[in-house]
């Protein structure tokens, strides 16, 4: 007896949620591509999409490296990216990032395109399979004190002094970090167009959304696991009702 086609549904739904898993998607294709039932050639239909859209983000994904492939002579490769220099509270955060030079980690992309789950789903990955990485931060009070952009800088020394390997280059966000003794590329929205920067991007982002969601459970007024310290309308009633906590930055509320 012919399965089913909600049976053959479920075995698509398994597939999908299995991820970006082009083997299994291949196989249920393989499986069901003669089955000349309407119903599941929409399904097979279906799973050739998802395939097709999964080659494309690979391809994507293989064309982030050009930077890591002209530089791979340089020794360890390092991309640098901050998050946070706009909010109105929390830290600023930098991550440097050297990813593995024998194999490429699919679908990276600048954090800022990439769903919360995703980015959490390739946080952990980087983090286990990168060479090196390292995090440094910058609080309120020192960036009202040397101001964002001096802040930003001391966040990227922060987090290349504490790699456990020393980097040959780094690929930098579009800014040159002063004090650095190591050849740098400036890359104007590299987070987008360096693999190493997008690893980067990601690894800051998953690491302060988390910071500020802490800071939610503290400072509960400001909602800050929403809006992650940015000036948003809620977040500026909150601070005209409740003044400042001790995150806040003072320099950026007028």
């Amino acid at each position: 007896m012919a399965e089913s086609i909600s049976d053959i549904r479920q075995r698509l739904k398994e597939a999908e949620a299995a991820g970006e898993d082009e083997e299994l998607l291949e196989s249920f294709i393989a499986a069901y591509e003669g089955d000349g039932r309407s119903g599941v050639r929409t399904l097979v239909g279906t799973a050739k999409k998802r395939l097709e859209a999964i080659k494309r983000e690979e391809e994507r994904t293989h064309g982030m490296y050009s930077y890591e492939r002209e530089y791979a002579g340089h020794g360890y490769i390092c991309g640098i990216d901050e998050v946070g220099r706009g909010p109105f509270a929390g830290p600023v955060v930098a991550a440097a990032v050297i990813l593995p030079s024998d194999h490429e980690i699919k679908f990276l992309n600048d954090s800022k395109k990439l769903t919360e789950a995703k980015r959490n789903e390739l946080s952990e990955v980087i983090r286990r399979e990168a060479v090196a990485f390292a995090i440094g931060q910058v609080e309120a009070e020192r960036i009202d004190e040397i101001n964002i952009l001096q802040a930003t800088y001391e966040a990227m020394r922060e987090a290349v002094g504490k790699l456990d390997v020393s980097p040959g280059i780094l690929l930098n966000d579009a800014v040159t970090i002063p004090g650095v003794d190591i050849k740098q590329v400036p890359i104007i929205k590299g987070d987008a167009k360096s693999a190493s920067i997008a690893a980067a991007s990601i690894i800051a982002k998953v690491y302060r959304d988390g910071l500020m969601t802490e800071y939610a459970g503290k400072y509960p007024e400001y909602n800050f696991a929403s809006n992650k310290g940015y000036g948003r309308e809620e977040h500026r009633a909150a601070i005209a009702r409740y003044g400042l906590c001790p995150i806040h930055r003072r320099s950026f509320i007028h």
